[in-house]
Formats: C-alpha cells, sequence, structure tokens
C-alpha cells in the first residue's frame, strides 16, 4: 500500500506542512515522461522512509494544482521540493535519481536524529508540541533554525568532555531551566580558553534578522573563578566557505560586531539580538565567534541558539518544461 500522500488542495498541502517535521514533495504531471521514470524510485524511497507526524512524501499534479505550483516557484518537471518545519531546504529539478537518493540519505540521517531527541526527551514530548524558545519571535519572521547544515557545521575550542555542537540547535529546554531535559550535558562550553569559533553552513539561502543565544551559567557554584561564563563580545562573518582561524577573525572586519551586557539577559538566559537586516540579506553561511565572555573566568557557555529570519527565494512562475527533452519535444 502506497504510503505517499496525493494533495487535492492548497489548504490540504499547507495542513501538511504544518502536521509533519519533513515534507518532500513530488511536482509532476501524468504526460511528463520523466515523471513517470522516476516514480517507481520515488514511491520506493516514500515507502521506505515515511513517518507519522516526522517525514511525510507528496505527490503534487502540477495541472491541476496550479496554484501550489505557482506559489513554489516550479518551473520545470519532474521537481522534487524538501520542507523542514514548513522552510523549503533542498530543491532538485530533473529525473536525478542519483542527486535525488543523496538528498534522501541526508533526510534519512536528520530522521534518525529526530527520533533520538524525541526519545531522549521522553514520553512527554510525544503530543509534538512546540519547539523550546528563549525569547518571542519578532513579529514577522520564523524560526529557521532547522536550515542549519549540521553535518557540515564545526564548532572550535569546544570541550569535548561536554556537549558537542548538535545541543545547540537541541528543539528540548535547556536542562539549566526548571522543568528542562534532564540526561546528558546539553551545553556546550569553550576548552582552552573564552573563545568559541562555530561554522554554520545553511541548506538554503537565508535572510537574517535576528539571533537568539541562551547562555545559563551556574548561578551559584563553589568555585566562581571556574564557572563558564556567558558571551559578552561576539563577532559574525557571513557567506564563509569554511570556517576561520582564531587570529584570522581577530584582524577580520566583521559582518556585525555584537557587545552584550547583563541586561541583554532575561529570565530564561537567553540575548534576543537584533541584526543589521540589511547585512544578512541573502546569506548561505554563518561564522560566530565568541571573542570573550562576561567576566574573569576563563570558559564561556552557550546553551541554546536560535536564527530568526526567513529561507528560501521565490521565482516568477515561467513556462513548464520537461528537463531532459530537446526544444520543441
Amino acid at each position: 500500500m502506497s504510503k505517499t500522500v496525493s494533495i487535492s488542495s492548497p489548504s490540504q498541502f499547507k495542513e501538511l506542512l504544518q502536521s509533519s517535521k519533513i515534507v518532500v514533495a513530488d511536482f509532476y504531471a501524468d504526460w511528463c515522461g520523466p515523471c513517470n521514470q522516476v516514480a517507481p524510485i520515488y514511491e520506493q524511497l516514500s515507502q521506505a522512509l515515511s513517518r507519522p507526524n516526522i517525514v511525510t512524501f507528496t505527490k503534487i499534479n502540477t495541472d491541476i494544482q496550479k496554484e501550489i505550483a505557482s506559489e513554489y516557484a516550479v518551473t520545470s518537471l519532474p521537481t522534487f521540493i524538501f520542507f523542514r518545519n514548513g522552510q523549503i531546504s533542498e530543491k532538485v529539478q530533473g529525473a536525478n535519481p542519483l542527486k535525488l537518493r543523496d538528498i534522501v540519505r541526508k533526510l534519512s540521517d536528520e530522521v534518525d536524529s529526530i527520533s533520538a531527541a524525541e526519545a531522549a526527551a521522553g514520553s512527554s514530548s510525544s503530543g509534538g508540541g512546540p519547539s523550546w524558545r528563549g525569547a518571542e519571535l519578532p513579529r514577522g519572521y520564523a524560526d529557521i533554525s532547522s536550515q542549519v547544515e549540521l553535518q557540515r557545521c564545526e564548532l572550535l575550542n569546544v570541550d569535548l568532555d561536554i556537549g558537542n555542537l548538535r545541543v545547540l540547535f537541541d528543539s528540548s529546554k535547556p536542562s539549566a531551566l526548571p522543568g528542562g531535559k534532564s540526561g546528558a550535558k546539553d551545553w556546550v562550553e569553550s576548552d582552552t580558553d573564552e573563545q568559541l569559533m562555530l561554522f554554520m553552513p545553511f541548506q538554503s539561502m537565508l535572510k537574517l534578522h535576528t539571533l537568539q543565544i541562551t547562555s545559563l551559567p551556574p548561578a551559584d557554584d563553589d568555585d566562581e573563578d571556574d564557572a563558564p561564563m556567558r558571551p559578552r563580545k561576539i563577532k559574525l562573518f557571513t557567506n564563509k566557505p569554511h570556517n576561520l582561524g582564531f587570529d584570522e577573525a581577530e584582524d577580520m572586519a566583521a559582518t556585525q560586531t555584537l557587545e552584550l551586557s547583563e541586561k541583554d539577559w532575561n529570565a530564561d538566559g537567553t540575548a534576543n539580538i537584533a541584526l543589521r537586516y540589511v547585512k544578512f540579506q541573502n546569506i548561505t553561511s554563518l561564522v560566530m565567534f565568541v571573542v570573550d565572555g562576561d567576566g574573569d573566568g576563563e570558559k564561556v557557555r552557550l546553551d541554546r541558539l536560535r536564527l530568526i529570519g526567513e529561507a528560501g527565494e521565490k521565482r516568477e512562475m515561467g513556462k513548464l518544461e520537461k528537463i531532459g527533452d530537446a526544444p520543441g519535444e
């Protein structure tokens, strides 16, 4: 029995994007030869990876659902669009089974990560509630943290005995807050000194409006000199192909430099930092360099990181073409 959902209306598709963390959409037409060729492979992937409320595979007939095809700028057939938390993360045009399988392999890894996170959060979170955030979202913008390509992220000078970089994007409430998740240490700390360097490549082009940083150093510590600090000075660099070295970042002009003080942190230990929006348009990666901490300690602590803004770009609707066919065929 097929697990692929056939979309019959724009409202049905919108509801699906809200109910499933990941949605894979196959835009096709009955008359499209390449669409028919790749259809069996798509169905195999659907059978293997579909998970209720986590991963849903859909088929959208562009001759019938013209409004949906127009909204997502589908100009060629077949087109496969991958959505994470309702936002476009990947787009594949043409009957390219190798490219499709490559993205689905990454999708499979993400599904496993989601399942592991939900299992760790316990049965109390099985109702599928919203992800935790330490501050309200700016009006008109969304949490686009899911656009970070975790497999290619790199965090330098991290204490390997604490958490790894994936905990920064954990959707659960930090363990340091009342009612937060329990278990392994779900934060990161710097290692040899107070500096951290985080490279974040994105799955699609972003417009970044706000950076939310949660840092929850222990309130009471027997040895305050060894207690980790909140970050004070942070330098941000956009569109870098790879991570930076610490000496390189010290000397390089930043896209924006942030100076945080005690008044910037709310009761949940979160700083809601508005960025110079015009400087963070159409970015494909972000390097966050924590230069120093707010105090005299030797380590900096980060519990959560959220990126707020817009993901993806819309193109004007053009004439549909069958990719791989010669002009006029």
